[in-house]
């Protein structure tokens, strides 16, 4: 088997996501023939470091060998079950660590397929636990300026960047968007927080919930703002009777230097939305965690109409759960968070050398999370796209977002690995200039 002949059977049959295809008739799919570390090898044996995670995902690398041993057990002894009525061990035991692990107050799990499914089930037992509780009106939903929460209608409904969004604004629900903090500052963090204790002011009668993304704004461009954002957006839900939702998915399981981003301001959200590094990149699953109190409103009689009638095929699949708990294993034993950020301070003394640079406008950091934003570029220039043909060229799988040029790298990366993504990253941007 060839490259090509690969991507000629695959054009033949497969839309690709998130993709113009018409693309393709000049910039060539890469099939990839395996994978290892954070290597991914394609059939013409040339090698490329995976500095985006393949979208986030992939923890502690490609067939990880103690991932795949857990897989294979579990595969030999249940693949699935339906979890209506019926559990496992597999699942019972993540479940259980995933509440110790999470932050104090959230108690039950409740399981879907990806980070869009669970952002749907979150959303939805936002307003229903309201109206099991007698508000009838708590139908409307609060998001930040530039979010991003998937794309099925509700999670789409929620985001608010234009690219993914406009095409289908017939379809949504209708939300409202209250200001992100502008930058990293502490003071930009009470600014954005008076704006959202303002709305609650008018119309808490009808809020349901807030649906942030804590610290990092991933597909809008890797946006962070500081942690006392978290903090005051707590207190005013608190005090206006409105859920807080804290989507996890891309900043989970270690991604900005703690487990999860919520214990970096210490606040126990209403609702918590995991998946992506959940398997350690793996298998698709999700998780939504929130409280007993939630909980207990929909604990009644059968009769009493108020049970969350929600569900998907493969929830809580055995497989994807023998993968997440390989994957808390390998957190648990081998001090993961700690060398993260020795790591992501190697990486930050990388990233200084791109402020030299006359076409890039700024750089920011959280945890192992790195951004690089250009300027002087308009956005037909499509000059992501050039950065990543460059990488490719140079065996860096890099994949920028319109004009931020980002980092997000498995956890098993080393110093000679990080010099050779952001020195490729850094060339690729010189040349631009050039």
């Amino acid at each position: 088997m060839t490259n090509i002949e690969l991507k000629n059977r695959d054009l033949d049959v497969i839309w690709h996501p998130c993709t113009q295809m018409k693309d393709h008739e000049t910039l060539p799919l890469i099939p990839i023939k395996k994978a290892h570390g954070i290597y991914l090898e394609d059939f013409e044996g040339n090698i490329y470091i995976d500095a985006i995670s393949s979208w986030w995902v992939n923890m502690f690398g490609h067939t990880n060998r103690y991932i795949n041993e857990k897989i294979k057990e579990q595969l030999d002894t249940l693949e699935h079950v339906i979890l209506a009525g019926f559990t496992h061990e597999q699942v019972v035991k993540l479940s259980e660590r995933l509440v110790k692990l999470t932050p104090d107050g959230l108690e039950k799990c409740f399981y879907s397929d990806n980070g869009s499914s669970a952002v749907e089930v979150a959303l939805k037992m936002s307003y229903h636990a309201h109206l099991n509780d007698g508000k009838k009106d708590k139908s409307i939903f609060v998001s930040l300026t530039n979010s991003y929460h998937g794309e099925t209608i509700g999670a789409l409904s929620v985001g608010d960047v234009e690219l993914y969004k406009d095409t289908y604004e017939p379809l949504l629900l209708k939300t409202i968007q209250t200001a992100v903090p502008k930058d990293a500052t502490k003071e930009s963090a009470i600014e954005a927080s008076f704006a959202f204790e303002e709305l609650c002011k008018e119309r808490a009668d009808e809020i349901s919930a807030i649906i942030l993304e804590p610290l990092i704004q991933g597909a809008g461009y890797m946006h962070m703002y500081h942690t006392h954002f978290l903090v005051l957006i707590r207190e005013i839900c608190t005090k206006y009777d409105v859920h807080l939702i804290a989507d996890e998915v891309m900043v989970g399981f270690g991604r900005t230097g703690e487990l999860f981003a919520c214990n970096k301001a210490n606040i126990t959200p209403d609702f918590i939305v995991l998946s992506k590094g959940l398997t350690g990149g793996y298998l698709p699953l999700s998780v939504v965690l929130t409280t007993n109190d939630i909980y207990a409103k929909f604990y009644c009689d059968y009769s009493d109409n108020k049970a969350f009638l929600h569900s998907h095929s493969y929830t809580g699949n055995a497989l994807a759960c023998a993968a997440a708990n390989a994957t808390l294993d390998i957190f648990e034993n081998d001090d993961i968070i700690e060398k993260n950020r020795v790591k992501a301070e190697y990486m930050a003394h990388k990233l200084e050398k791109f402020k030299t640079l006359k076409n890039v406008a700024s750089v920011r950091q959280t945890g192992m999370v790195l951004a690089v934003e250009l300027k002087g570029y308009k956005s037909e220039e499509r000059i992501g796209l050039k950065v990543y043909q460059y990488g490719l060229k140079h065996g860096v799988l890099l994949r920028p977002l319109g004009h931020i040029v980002y980092f997000m790298p498995p956890y098993i990366i080393t110093n000679d690995e990080i010099d050779k993504m952001m020195d490729t990253a850094y060339d690729a941007i010189k040349l631009l200039d050039s």
